[in-house]
Order: structure tokens, then sequence, then C-alpha cells
């Protein structure tokens, strides 16, 4: 009987639990999102003119530079047209200097009274016509001098470009077929909503200077890229309530690849000798927030605190703790 006795009034057995000390550091203001990233441009490449697909200068996937020739239509028709439009050119010049010695007979044998002021007007509106068709003539060179341009296709910007489209041999539509995508990788942005409650706070700081952001992948792989935020969209999204945000990224290893989702920390400012505890010890009950203050003879009180804000693993209390106190 007293052997039961003794088991049943026994204390259960210590569970160790962690002390930490109240810390006064500065701490970072930020604003956490999910990104997306994109490409700082992108063009999809279509050839001008209709014609076939005669080269493709570049491998899929390359790294490609301005002016870098990536395809060529058939020049053959192009070139046939140029040739013809030159040929014209030099007959209507030929015609328009006949018309033009015409003129001139003309001109003298009025003066002279021995043609009429009709055959007068017929030769200056001859020669008038032919010096007209000498400038279509010209345009039509320069028109089919641009249409033979247009048979290769440069990259516009130095990037990277993604799988050919069409193969050689294939007939190409003017400004419809799609030969490939080039995305600009270096800078490169990333694109993030926020809140609209965090809005005032980041135009107010980043007035001031560019607010830097970093991002990082969801699994942990490498280390956080840091960037600056570059573009505020004009306007809320009234369905979700979130503004639109860019930052850019200079991207010089091509760490970031467009359509990738990372994780963004977008660093407003920085807060000077908070007080600061570790997230995990703020505990929430019908009053609000409590922490267990660990008192100077081992004991535990209960303190009701206020908490600013949270930054990651930290809680920044705004009142209810002093620095040096062990939680």
């Amino acid at each position: 009987m007293n052997s039961f006795s003794d088991i049943s009034m026994a204390r259960p057995p210590a569970s160790p639990v962690r002390v930490t000390t109240v810390e006064r550091r500065d701490v970072p203001v930020v604003v956490r999102a999910i990104g997306n990233v994109e490409a700082f441009q992108t063009v999809t490449l279509r050839s001008q003119v209709e014609g076939r697909l005669a080269e493709v200068r570049f491998k899929e996937g390359d790294e490609v530079r301005a002016g870098d020739l990536l395809a060529v239509i058939d020049p053959a028709p192009f070139q046939a047209a140029l040739d013809l439009a030159k040929a014209n050119l030099v007959k209507a010049q030929a015609q328009a200097t006949n018309a033009a010695v015409q003129e001139r007979r003309v001109t003298a044998l009025a003066k002279s009274g021995i043609v009429s002021h009709d055959e007068w007007d017929r030769a200056r509106t001859d020669a008038a016509t032919a010096a007209a068709s000498v400038e279509a003539a010209k345009a039509a060179v320069e028109n089919a001098k641009l249409q033979l341009g247009f048979c290769s296709i440069p990259s516009p910007f130095d990037g990277r470009i993604g799988r050919l489209l069409v193969n050689r041999g294939n007939l190409v539509k003017e400004n419809d077929t799609q030969l490939a995508t080039i995305n600009q990788m270096k800078p490169i942005y990333v694109s993030f909503t926020v809140p609209e409650k965090d809005l005032p706070a980041i135009r107010r700081w980043n007035a001031e200077h560019p607010l830097v952001t970093s991002v990082a992948f969801p699994s942990g792989g490498g280390k956080p890229v840091q960037g600056e935020l570059s573009f505020i969209d004009n306007r809320v999204d009234t369905a979700t309530g979130t503004v639109l945000l860019k930052a850019v990224f200079a991207n010089a290893d091509e760490t970031l690849w467009p359509g990738q989702f990372v994780d963004v920390t977008l660093t407003l400012t920085t807060e000077r000798d908070a007080v600061v505890v570790p997230a995990a010890t703020v505990q929430t009950g019908q009053d609000g927030s409590y922490v267990f203050v660990v008192k100077p003879d081992s004991t535990i009180d209960y303190r009701p605190v206020t908490i600013a804000r949270t930054a990651g693993q930290d809680a920044v209390v705004a009142s209810g703790l002093e620095p040096g106190e062990r939680i």
C-alpha cells in the first residue's frame, strides 16, 4: 500500500527547455514575396519578306550578339527584282533625258512662233512626266534594296536564342512565321507582387535610395542574388489587392533563368537598436502575445509583450521586455 502511494505522488521527470537572452541589435525591415524571373527583353524572330528559309546560322540555345546573322531567306528572287528595278531606272533616265531635249527644242521654236503653244505645253508635260518617272524608278530601286536586305535576319540585341521553330527549306510568310525567340538574360528582371498595405512604405523608402532586392531559390540551392528595385506598377490590382513590382539583376553568370520561381526579399531600411527575441519564444493567448521570463531565482514569470513585427526567425519587441532579460 505504501509503495503504491509513493509511486502515485512522484513528480514527473523535468522537461528540458532552452533559454535565450533578449538582445538589442540592428534589424532590417523587409518585405517578402514569391517572384518570377522574366527576360529583360524578348523578341520573336519573323521574316519581313516571304520566301524559302535558305540558311540557319545559329544552334538552338546559343548565346547571340546584337547584329549576328541568324537566318537567311533565299535572296535570289529579291536580287532579280533589284536588277529589274535598276534597269527600269536606266530606262526612265534615258526617256527623261530625251524628253528634256525635246522640251528645249520646242521651247526655242515656240519663241520663234514656229510651233503652237499647245505643242509647247505637251513638250513641257512630257518632260515633267519623264522626270517624275525617274524619281519613281529610284524609289523602286530603294525598295528592292530594302526587300533584299530583309532576307538577312540579324539578332536585335545580346541574348540567348531558343529552339528553332521552322526548319531550313520551309516557306516562311511575311511578318507571320515564327522562327525562334531570343531572351535578353543580362540583365534580367524578377517580377513579384506585394500587398497594397506595403505600398506606402515601399514608395517612401524607394524615393530616398534604391531598394536592395535579393532572391533565393526555394530549394535552398545556391547563394542569394542581389539586385535593385526598378519598377512599381501605377495601379493596384483590385481583384487581389496587390501591386506589381520588378527588380533588375546583373545576372552576369546567368544564375537566374526566365520562368523560374524565386523567394524575394525586399529590404526597405534598417531599424537601429531594436529589441529582438527569437520568434519561437513568443506565444499567443486570449490576451495577446506573451513570453515566459526566467527570473534570477530560476522561476518562470508570465510576461505580456507587444510585437512590432517579425523578421525571419526573429521578433521585434515594441514593449514588455528589456535587453539582457532571459526568456
